[in-house]
């Protein structure tokens, strides 16, 4: 990869760290709003179910737009869109602006991540592709690591001031793509087989066994890390008693080392077996993971599992993405868009499912994580790569 192209790389990690860096900072802050505006939990579920829905709505169009008018305007579209919701969430005085607020945020995430996807694929060879795809899962990790810290800061100063600070770091990262991003020249597909999509086209085009298997991955790891995400301090508060500074120290130290995995280890690993393999076994590893929670027993075994479940969790979307980048021809925005798609319905049920089941019993949605993650594993070892790439 020469140097304007590792520039461009490094502009595009930026936005996505910087976008997720924004979603982080106003964490800390939450509980605070809602004791402002006597907002309910009930509430906050549904605002937070919103950005989730119109994320996946917006993704069904958001792919075919990436591939029609361009992977930087949609960039830049969607970085202006997320930072005036930050602004509008910081002004909001009721119930309603929060929710306008949440449903451009989801808006702004469905333009995005396909665009970022896209443009990823476009400046980089498949040699390359899979460290840029890594080092771009570990860029939004790293926001995400980062941000609740520095909105506790900024909140000594305002609870609205982290809003405004990442509502200020959208626009900046908008302004910087305006003038530094170029749109990429799309990859020349001649020199590789065309996969076989028979008579499919548009949306029919999910159904492809080789696009098929790969999405519902996508969903079902999606759905186990939403899973255990989700319910993971509920569970520890209840189980074990852990403080808020262990539950932080447990998210935090996990999200570390999956960055770490992304970056360190992701590249290697897809070069020396492949992305289907690395799935397999990061499937696997999660799969025992998730259920040793429901029979760990003691303070250091939940943090040790904590910690390697996500870095095992990690690795599954970038090796995923890769696939399908490599296999998409000149359909990454479509591919970029269901990818987004089927994360957000995962991150839609997989809360709600898992919070019904927490009410039967508190460890039954580590159970059916156990079991989904299970039924991806056996799809993953039916799954045999494309002729034209082995």
């Amino acid at each position: 990869m020469d140097s304007k192209k590792k520039l461009t790389l490094a502009i595009l990690l930026g936005n996505l760290f910087i976008a997720f860096l924004g979603i982080g900072l106003i964490i800390p802050v939450l509980p605070t709003i809602m004791n402002e505006m006597n907002i309910s939990g009930e509430v906050v579920g549904y605002l937070t179910a919103s950005f989730a829905l119109t994320q996946l709505i917006i993704s069904l169009f958001a792919g075919k737009w990436v591939d029609k008018f361009g992977r930087k305007i949609m960039i830049v579209l969607g970085l202006f869109i997320f930072g005036f919701s930050e602004f509008l969430f910081g002004l909001g005085k009721t119930v309603e602006v929060l929710f306008i607020s949440r449903i451009l945020g989801g808006v702004s995430a469905a333009f995005i991540m396909p665009a970022v996807t896209a443009f990823i694929a476009d400046i980089t060879t498949m040699e390359t592709r899979p460290k840029a795809l890594g080092y771009m899962s570990a860029a939004i990790s790293t926001g995400f690591i980062i941000g609740p810290g520095i909105g506790g800061f900024l909140a000594d100063f305002g609870t609205r001031v982290p809003f405004y600070s990442a509502g200020v770091l959208g626009t900046l990262a908008a302004i910087l793509s305006i003038i530094f991003l170029k749109e990429p020249e799309r990859q020349s597909m001649e020199d590789m087989e065309a996969p076989d999509l028979g008579n499919k086209t548009g949306f029919r085009k999910i159904f492809v066994p080789m696009f098929f298997i790969a999405f519902m991955i996508i969903l079902i790891s999606s759905f186990g890390l939403a899973a255990f995400e989700s319910f993971f301090s509920l569970y520890v508060d209840h189980k074990f008693a852990f403080t808020e500074q262990d539950i932080a120290i447990a998210i935090t130290g996990g999200a570390i080392v999956g960055a770490i995995a992304q970056v360190l280890l992701f590249d290697r690993m897809t070069q020396k077996m492949g992305e289907i393999n690395v799935i397999r076994i990061s499937l696997l590893i999660s799969a025992v993971l998730v259920f040793l929670m429901t029979v760990a027993n003691s303070y250091w075994a939940i943090m040790a599992v904590t910690f390697t479940v996500f870095g095992s969790f990690d690795l599954i979307s970038p090796a995923a993405t890769s696939y399908l980048s490599n296999i998409a021809g000149n359909e990454q925005g479509f591919v970029g868009g269901m990818n987004s798609m089927f994360t957000s319905i995962a991150n839609v049920i997989g809360p709600v499912l898992g919070g019904i089941l927490f009410d039967i019993d508190i460890n039954y949605p580590y159970y059916f994580a156990t079991v989904f993650l299970i039924v991806g594993l056996l799809m993953a070892l039916a799954w045999k790569k494309p002729a034209s790439l082995r």
